[in-house]
């Protein structure tokens, strides 16, 4: 009896021990790979920063915690992956702001013409009380999303076939604007009749006359090639700056320890600074090479087009009155 408890008692004891081998220990059992996805191509400046994030991630946490990144739209659009996101599928996503608005309608201030007064003033509020105060709006919505940072999405002007100075030159004038009422009111208010167009379409638009031109940033002008179609005025309205948005998956966020949710947001911060130096560096080098295609810059007084869409950041912002306050009184 007393070798059959012995041997019960060490066989049970081996394959507690085998068991046991088997089983990950504390620091393997948190280690993950995120998935990071952007519908922007791989070298863009908003790509570039995420990827350097995930290298300081990785290196902080000794190799658990590793990012890869998904560039290029390989995912989807952005609704399609911000639906993964909010499912787990994806951990890290950048996004535009217009999907967030029906979750936090208050990030809807950031896409009304001429609400900040130029990139400094932009980055100024992104960066203090009222930038973090939107992504924890998000976070708290129920969009099962973590707002980790902000990401500098450029200043949007003109580009066009004939040079336009003030608002009387876009008489008649039909421009490509995102698909969204606020932005065909801010071109109808500017003087333009505002066409809602797909993006994949503006080329042949401008080609061949549909369209007179559309509004963008210098880095998209020329790498849609849109320049190439006819557009060869840039006139620098800057009517739209809009920061853009990086969030986390809620699924993934819970999952992580207090010091690595500490270790993303210190990150997050970093990349959202990193950016922002790529963004610049970019700009200067498209703008260079549209000047050097035969572009034409224009430099303009902005305020007869701030004065002319008063009417369309009163119609969008009556809502949210106090918080504009705020941004414009943001140094």
């Amino acid at each position: 009896m007393t070798f059959s408890r012995t041997l019960m008692a060490a066989c049970t004891a081996a394959a507690a021990f085998a068991w046991g081998a088997t089983l990950p220990t504390p620091s393997q059992a948190q280690t993950m790979t995120l998935k990071a996805a952007d519908v922007h191509p791989a070298g863009y400046p908003n790509v570039v920063a995420i990827e350097h994030m995930g290298k300081k991630l990785e290196e902080a946490t000794k190799g658990r915690i590793k990012l890869q990144m998904f560039p290029g739209s390989v995912l989807g659009g952005e609704k399609e992956m911000i639906e993964q996101t909010q499912v787990g599928a994806i951990q890290i996503l950048r996004t535009s702001l217009g999907p967030i608005g029906p979750v936090v309608p208050e990030v809807n201030v950031f896409n009304m013409p001429f609400v900040f007064r130029d990139e400094a003033h932009m980055r100024a509020v992104i960066d203090g009380p009222i930038g973090q105060e939107m992504l924890d709006k998000i976070t708290a919505s129920p969009a099962k999303l973590v707002g980790l940072g902000w990401m500098d999405g450029g200043s949007r002007s003109l580009y066009t076939k004939k040079p336009v100075r003030t608002p009387a030159d876009l008489k008649g004038m039909k421009i490509r604007m995102m698909g969204n009422p606020l932005f065909v009111d801010t071109m109808n208010a500017m003087g333009g009749n505002g066409i809602s167009m797909g993006y994949g379409e503006v080329f042949t638009a401008i080609q061949t006359g549909v369209v007179d031109g559309a509004e963008n940033n210098p880095p998209t002008l020329f790498t849609a090639n849109h320049y190439q179609a006819g557009a060869k005025y840039y006139t620098q309205t800057n009517h739209l700056i809009i920061p853009e948005i990086f969030v986390m998956s809620k699924v993934t966020w819970d999952k992580l320890s207090k010091d690595d949710q500490a270790l993303v947001k210190k990150f997050s911060r970093e990349a959202q600074m990193e950016q922002r130096a790529l963004w610049d560096k970019s700009v200067a080098d498209y703008t260079a090479k549209l000047k050097a295609a035969g572009v034409e810059f224009i430099n303009i007084d902005n305020k007869p087009f701030y004065d002319a869409t008063a009417p369309v950041r009163a119609k969008y912002g009556a809502d949210y009155a106090t918080l504009i306050k705020r941004i414009e009184a943001t140094k």
